[in-house]
């Protein structure tokens, strides 16, 4: 999985392409653990992401819990087969999806 993340003030885009799985999603977790200090708004960007496994969802609602104390978090760009996939785990509810 390929991260690209871009800081704007207090802002933080983080756009992913490629699968997040049990071998990916730690990737992500590290680089959010050591970039949202003083973020208000993050975006997950899902446009270039083909999948996404029960690590990758373990990783984005330790985000949303983080995001919940200091701003918001929202997720862009999510294909139908993700979106299945936050529809079927109830993270569709969690999680603000634009």
């Amino acid at each position: 999985m390929k991260i690209n993340k871009t800081l704007n003030g207090k802002k933080l885009n983080v756009a992913l392409e490629g699968r997040m799985d049990t071998s990916t999603a730690p990737e992500l977790e590290a680089v959010l653990k050591n970039h949202l200090d003083d973020i208000e708004e993050l975006t997950i960007d899902m446009a270039e992401l083909e999948y996404l496994s029960s690590a990758g969802l373990r990783v984005l609602l330790g985000a949303q819990k983080t995001m919940n104390r200091q701003g918001r978090m929202t997720v862009a760009n999510v294909n139908d087969t993700i979106m299945e996939i936050f529809e079927v785990t109830g993270f569709s509810e969690i999680l603000t999806i634009v």
